[in-house]
């Protein structure tokens, strides 16, 4: 059954890229398959590498001992137990993840599995399960999809983990994030995620890594993070595509 499954899809892949030839989904270059990065983009990418904060896995210029943190998890210890990113984010990976994020190019997903699973990969093999950080109901309904469910989603069919995509909610329609500075963003997202009560009992003293497309101060994945410990989770990673790496948000 399987086998024939590969092959039916293979076939459709095959179609798809003969009626709509595969184009790199930042630039619109030609590309062998769909999701593919043309290698003038790809070679613009910045890809995040130790050394890195041991927590938050925010980049130093410098080389530091493996158990080193960064200036902010000193100063405020956050309620996960790691966080990674694959990319910096700039300009070519903006491209990248707004194409994604809000263009409709969902397609973009394959292309970023085998970064998250390199940038995650201690975090997914303990992992018990993966959950996305969710939208709010109305901008679910503008956006059409949450880019972090598909990102978690395909995670979850190249690792077999399973992933719990409405685990959380978000209770309010927090203004968005863009041109908040810090501690704006702390104050935008306290208390706008809750648990859907009917999975209490599946947080339990479970390792959860929770997903998301951008850590830029961390205040979303912070408040979700509270959330999973609170009802009793053994331990939250976060793991994002990108990051910001600006000295100002800290």
């Amino acid at each position: 059954m399987q086998t024939l499954r590969a092959r039916v899809f293979g076939v459709l892949g095959l179609a798809v890229d003969t009626v709509l030839p595969p184009r790199c989904i930042v630039s619109g270059q030609m590309v062998e398959r769909q999701g593919m990065i043309a290698p003038e983009i790809w070679s613009t990418l910045d890809f995040i590498a130790a050394p890195f904060c041991a927590i938050c896995g925010f980049p130093f210029e410098f080389e530091a001992g493996d158990d080193s943190q960064c200036a902010s998890c000193l100063a405020n210890a956050p309620p996960y137990e790691t966080a990674r990113a694959a990319l910096k984010y700039g300009e070519s990976s903006r491209d990248l993840i707004l194409g994604f994020k809000h263009g409709d190019k969902t397609h973009a997903v394959k292309a970023f599995m085998p970064w998250l699973k390199r940038a995650g990969a201690d975090m997914l093999k303990e992992a018990d399960f993966l959950v996305p950080v969710p939208l709010h109901f109305w901008r679910l309904v503008s956006r059409r999809y949450n880019q972090a469910a598909l990102i978690a989603q395909a995670l979850a069919k190249e690792t077999d983990k399973p992933v719990i995509s409405n685990l959380l909610r978000r209770t309010r329609a927090t203004p968005s994030q863009g041109h908040l500075n810090a501690k704006q963003r702390f104050r935008n997202v306290r208390r706008a995620f809750v648990l859907d009560p009917k999975y209490a009992d599946d947080v339990k003293g479970k390792t959860i890594v929770l997903v998301d497309d951008v850590y830029t101060t961390g205040a979303t994945v912070r408040e979700c993070a509270k959330v999973l410990m609170k009802a009793g989770a053994k331990k939250v990673h976060v793991l994002t595509l990108a990051r910001v790496v600006r000295e100002g948000y800290f």
